[in-house]
């Protein structure tokens, strides 16, 4: 059965996932590179991302490289494909990573205004979907053909996905600094009224790791020596 997964999905201390002020030279916004000084350096991020066979291994390293197993489709905000706003202004833009994106499936982009799809190297095709989330979805679906679909972000793309029910699970990372200001992940979200309580809790050097799984999709999760974790409500 396909899922809707959030993976690695990174939290300051004071809640925001993002910096404030994205641009080219920014694309987490201000500061917002601090969040992930748990993921960098790990040989999934590093072999997806630039093709090196080193990083560090452990703790989040695991949790990097789940985030990618059984997915088949990506859906993502617009701000996770570029800093451009409004109609498409340059058509030679085609994301954030270069000719070899990290995704190597269909991805399927949250926008209004339409584009042709784009096909790049290593098996990624950008989708541009204007019909909203459900629309995306829906394709995203079809495309993980049983797989399931990994929401990338952004926060706001997340929070509606949140808000219409359709994530069964979240790994957050809350990584130990403070940005300030900028977006916050749950914004106007009561998580518990939603349904989602805390399977799994995992702390590293750089992180502690979080999974949230919506009641009724009890897949049980296991600790590295086998033995199921604990459920505890949030």
């Amino acid at each position: 059965m396909t899922r809707v997964r959030v993976e690695g999905f990174t939290l300051s201390l004071d809640g925001y996932a993002a910096g404030p002020n994205q641009d080219i030279n920014n694309p987490l916004g201000l500061a917002g590179t601090d969040l992930h000084q748990w993921l960098v350096p790990t040989r999934t991020f590093q072999r997806n991302l630039f093709g090196s066979d080193g990083g560090t291994t452990g703790i989040d390293d695991d949790f990097a490289a789940r985030g990618f197993r059984h997915v088949g489709a990506w859906i993502l905000g617009r701000n996770m494909f570029g800093p451009i706003r409004g109609p498409w202004p340059d058509l030679n833009w085609k994301g954030w990573w270069g000719d070899n994106p990290p995704y190597h499936v269909p991805t399927f982009i949250l926008t209004h205004h339409a584009r042709a799809p784009i096909q790049m190297e290593g098996q990624t095709t950008f989708h541009f979907v204007t019909g909203g989330i459900h629309e995306a979805l829906d394709r995203a679906r079809e495309a993980a053909n049983g797989m399931d679909v990994r929401i990338g972000g952004g926060p706001s793309t997340i929070r509606q996905y949140l808000l219409a029910g359709l994530i069964d699970e979240l790994h957050i990372a809350i990584s130990p600094v403070l940005l300030g200001r900028g977006e916050r992940l749950f914004e106007g979200i009561d998580a518990r009224a939603l349904g989602y309580e805390c399977v799994q809790f995992v702390a590293s050097e750089k992180a502690t790791h979080v999974v949230l799984r919506r009641q009724g999709h009890d897949d049980q999760p296991v600790n590295q020596a086998g033995r199921a974790k604990p459920r505890i409500s949030i």
